[in-house]
């Protein structure tokens, strides 16, 4: 069973915070935009070159964050299961976003996969099965957030380091964690072995 249903789950909030990052249940645009930048430190330079996927893209946010940086990927396509959000990213960001489940639906390979947010409302199983399906149609690498704790709430989704660690190790990947940059919040970035990565 689903811990949430994702379209209720976001509807009072783009009610009631419209097309803003509250209103993807972001505590902040500043809580937002530092998840972006311990994800992009996990990048390569330039991301000119390569294609990026961002999984639960909500507004097109991670891409209008790159582009005003100056660094925007060379192809960024957007999957969201979210009708609005697809719209809106549409709209904001004038690139491909795609109307899809990520647990379920194809997904297009790319160079890179990232996930920010779109994690913390699922269930174990379904957070272990998506990140073995970005990795898997990912060139070098897939990089996310996730809620850092015990998993007791009946809405959020928190895991440990450790388990993800023990995930990429099953995978063959390599795995590096960032920490402490947000109370409760951990990124991972699970990368092929070097001889294996193209665009990295």
């Amino acid at each position: 069973m689903p811990r949430v249903d994702a379209h209720s789950f976001y509807a009072e909030c783009l009610e009631k915070y419209g097309e803003t990052a509250e209103g993807l249940h972001f505590h902040s645009a500043d809580y937002q935009q530092t998840r972006f930048r311990v994800l992009r430190e996990f990048l390569p330079e330039p991301l000119s070159s390569l294609t990026l996927v961002d999984v639960g893209c909500g507004f097109g946010d991670l891409y209008r964050y790159l582009q005003t940086a100056g660094d925007p990927p060379g192809r960024y396509i957007g999957i969201d299961i979210h009708e609005r959000m697809v719209e809106v990213a549409r709209r904001r960001t004038g690139s491909e976003i795609l109307l899809r489940d990520a647990l379920h639906d194809p997904l297009p390979e790319a160079d890179w996969y990232v996930c920010s947010g779109a994690l913390n409302t699922l269930t174990r199983d379904e957070t272990r099965h998506i990140i073995e399906r970005c990795y898997q149609v990912s060139r070098c690498g897939f990089v996310f957030n996730v809620l850092r704790g015990h998993d007791w709430s009946h809405t959020f989704n928190y895991r440990k380091p450790e388990e993800v660690e023990e995930w990429a190790a099953a995978l063959g990947a390599d795995c590096k964690i960032a920490d402490g940059y947000l109370y409760e919040d951990f990124t991972a970035a699970l990368t092929r072995p070097v001889a294996n990565a193209v665009g990295a």
